[in-house]
């Protein structure tokens, strides 16, 4: 038998070598993010594919989370475009709103969801806008993650609906709300960053653009408020640890991402009595992208990986089930293939008409820059 070794450097520094009988055509998929959804490729998703398509090998090499990890695939798809190469080696890029903003702009990306079935089925603005920046026919979410408040419903009876209930709530129960602040997790970044939507003038134009250095100078009342709702609060010692301590009572509300509320439920870590709450005028989530690179060597058959891989089916099995992330596609799409325990366990809480509408994507980047350097000079001070 004749083998062939096909190498997938990343950066540089990343490759992956694999031995594969010469009749197998190489699907490779870059993924960005956590080490799970390295493993959703290659355990779930990958095995399925290969399946529905004899003859294909899906390879997968994870480049690691936040931004680092999607910025190797573009220090990659970069080098091979200098280099004058005809065909690049990622076919399928999973990475995060940021950095795909970033390859978008940089033309590294091809345009393709109006050519796949499951294209009309993400209307979200993330399908459209990436922190400010039109991405629109060039991305799919894969799954959106959400921040929302969870509350201890054995003490909190009626929760607050709005970052101005929740303000007059912090007073008349101090130390009862814990956050991380702007440090060791991005579920506090989202809270402040709600806060700004909420009090620090256009949230529409935090999240859109266009950027004016100026904005900032509007936002010492807003500052101000936070800095002394503050003193009336908890501080927490990240994202683990706002639930730890809303598992041991010493908290009786603060803000998490919305799988990791769920997995940790699942997994008996946090008691049933622990509910969630999506708070007007919303708190950001974000999205992990499937892209495909402009010269994929097998872009045909990313956009047939892709359509799988957000297909109601497999949003319902894979996404929602497996991971506790919300749909990639709209939730609508979603229901009829999920079982209704699941379907009701992740929809309870925060509606999917109340995820449409306080749901928000994160600032675009320069704003969101300004926003946590002025915490820092002004809050944490």
């Amino acid at each position: 038998m004749k083998y062939l070794t096909i190498p997938l450097a990343l950066a540089g520094a990343i490759s992956l070598n694999v031995q594969v009988t010469a009749a197998e055509t190489i699907l490779n998929v870059a993924s960005g993010g956590s080490e799970n959804m390295v493993q959703y490729v290659t355990d779930y998703l990958g095995p399925m594919f290969e399946k529905q398509n004899p003859g294909v090998k899906v390879r997968v090499i994870g480049t690691g989370p936040g931004d680092a990890g999607t910025q190797k695939i573009i220090e990659k798809l970069e080098a091979q475009k200098n280099a004058g190469k005809e065909t690049w080696d990622i076919d399928v890029a999973v990475g995060n709103q940021q950095k795909t903003a970033e390859l978008v702009n940089m033309g590294l990306l091809k345009s393709y969801r109006a050519k796949i079935s499951t294209g009309s089925l993400a209307t979200r603005d993330t399908s459209k806008m990436a922190l400010g920046v039109n991405v629109d026919g060039y991305v799919m979410p894969m799954f959106h993650s959400q921040t929302a408040i969870a509350y201890n419903s054995d003490l909190v009876a009626t929760p607050p609906g709005s970052y101005d209930e929740l303000r007059a709530w912090a007073l008349k129960n101090p130390k009862a709300f814990g956050y991380n602040g702007i440090k060791n997790g991005m579920s506090g970044v989202s809270f402040v960053v709600g806060w700004m939507y909420a009090y620090a003038g256009d949230a529409a134009k935090l999240q859109n653009g266009p950027y004016d250095e100026n904005t900032k100078g509007n936002w010492d009342g807003a500052l101000s408020n936070l800095k002394a709702f503050n003193e009336n609060i908890t501080f927490t010692p990240g994202n683990a640890g706002t639930l730890d301590m809303l598992n041991r009572g010493e908290i009786a509300m603060g803000p998490v991402w919305v799988d990791m509320f769920y997995s940790w439920q699942a997994d008996g870590r946090i008691p049933p009595n622990l509910k969630l709450k999506l708070i007007s005028p919303g708190m950001p989530g974000q999205p992990y992208y499937y892209s495909i690179p402009a010269k994929a060597a097998n872009s045909d058959l990313a956009m047939k990986f892709i359509e799988l891989a957000t297909s109601p089916k497999v949003q319902a099995e894979g996404i929602v089930n497996r991971f506790n992330w919300y749909p990639g596609i709209d939730a609508m799409h979603v229901e009829k293939s999920l079982d209704p325990m699941v379907w009701k366990k992740l929809f309870t809480d925060v509606t999917p008409d109340e995820l449409a509408a306080n749901g928000k994507p994160f600032p675009i980047a320069p704003y969101f820059s300004d926003i946590k350097e002025a915490y820092e000079l002004k809050v944490s001070n």
